[in-house]
């Protein structure tokens, strides 16, 4: 795919990897539109970048009204939307008998059921135009069971299932699916994530290596569909005990 001037859709932009994404496709020539919940973060975002083929649009992505106002916000000023990251996400570790029931009920929506309305408002504006990437911002937390992050490991399990399964679903249509799945990134993900811990970040990916790797797979042949992606730096280790 040449992003030169595709609309390009990336939710949780406001910071880190989300930020990383939609700086690169700026930088790539697309027109952007970046979505986050904390309104003033996503649009000075936005400033950052630029006045020209860039959108800010707040909104909440477990809602699926505020996805729907997303993606017809995103083709009103851009055209149709080519490529639709989905990359909101958040985490609360600690162990399984203290997690409160808000705390699991907000990483399921977040990291869940943001990526299926997300992938749904994105499916439902390409698949009549018979092309476009949907790309999913998993993490290795849904390849194996980790203490204390039991909750956020159940979201993401889900999420690259529903990834695999929109897939095929996709395919048909014309539309290329993917699943990046980082390990360690040194963002301030980490801030609300964990408290009291020392964690090796030093030896973690940073934000501009999973938005370069994004990227690359984007523009890779239509015809060609990564489907699932594993990306970690080459010291990081499981941290979890």
């Amino acid at each position: 795919m040449i992003l030169s001037e595709t609309c390009c859709v990336v939710t949780g932009a406001a910071r880190g990897i989300g930020f990383e994404l939609a700086s690169g496709l700026h930088a790539a020539g697309a027109r952007v539109v970046l979505n986050d919940v904390d309104p003033e973060a996503v649009r000075s975002a936005a400033v950052r970048l630029g006045p020209e083929r860039v959108l800010a649009v707040p909104g909440d992505i477990t809602r699926a009204a505020d996805v729907a106002t997303l993606a017809r916000e995103a083709g009103a000023a851009f055209g149709p939307v080519t490529v639709w990251i989905n990359n909101a996400g958040l985490a609360r570790h600690r162990p399984i008998v203290d997690y409160p029931e808000a705390e699991i009920d907000l990483m399921l929506a977040v990291n869940l059921k943001g990526t299926i309305l997300g992938s749904q408002a994105a499916l439902r504006v390409m698949a009549p135009q018979r092309r476009g990437h949907i790309v999913n911002i998993i993490s290795t937390a849904s390849l194996r069971g980790v203490p204390t992050e039991t909750v956020y490991c159940a979201a993401k399990w889900g999420a690259r299932g529903f990834t695999q399964g929109l897939r095929e679903e996709a395919a048909p249509h014309g539309v290329r699916v993917t699943a990046l799945l980082p390990g360690g990134v040194d963002t301030g993900f980490w801030n609300d994530a964990v408290s009291g811990r020392n964690l090796p970040r030093e030896n973690w990916l940073r934000a501009s290596d999973v938005a370069g790797a994004v990227l690359a797979l984007l523009q890779m042949p239509d015809h060609v569909v990564p489907q699932e992606l594993v990306l970690r730096a080459m010291h990081d280790r499981d941290f979890a005990s």
